[in-house]
């Protein structure tokens, strides 16, 4: 069972990305770093509109920043922050698509098997249903 703490901090991590530009933002950010007006140009927004968004991105330790004189980069905090719009996204993908669940959920207190079949050598492009 998660913690308080766990369930606050989670909490705020979904409250964050249920806004859908600052979830296209953020999307924006999973492959590296981009400057407010690159984001801004990317997403279809005003450049303000973006520094709002990254604010509480930033707030919500869901980015991080990188000075380069005057300019600052912004980029996804890390990998967990990707695995989640990652798997949000395919969840949706999946509704709208109307695809198959993958595997049969475990019950409540059953163990999970003791290895997990490697997906190295499969490709985005072997998944038609999950996009970049």
């Amino acid at each position: 069972m998660p913690t308080p703490e766990q369930v606050d901090v989670a909490v705020g991590t979904l409250r964050m990305l249920a806004e859908p530009t600052r979830l296209r933002i953020l999307w924006l950010l999973v492959d590296g770093e981009q400057s407010v007006g690159r984001l801004a140009e990317l997403a279809g927004v005003a450049p303000s509109v973006v520094s709002q968004h990254l604010g509480k991105l930033r707030l919500a330790r869901l980015v991080t920043t990188r000075r380069d004189g005057n300019r600052i980069f912004y980029a996804a905090a890390d990998v967990h922050v990707r695995q989640l719009l990652e798997e949000a996204l395919f969840h949706a993908d999946h509704l709208v698509g109307g695809f198959a669940d993958h595997a049969p959920t475990r019950p409540a207190g059953a163990v999970a098997p003791p290895s997990r079949p490697a997906e190295s050598s499969v490709t985005p492009s072997d998944r038609p249903h999950r996009r970049r």
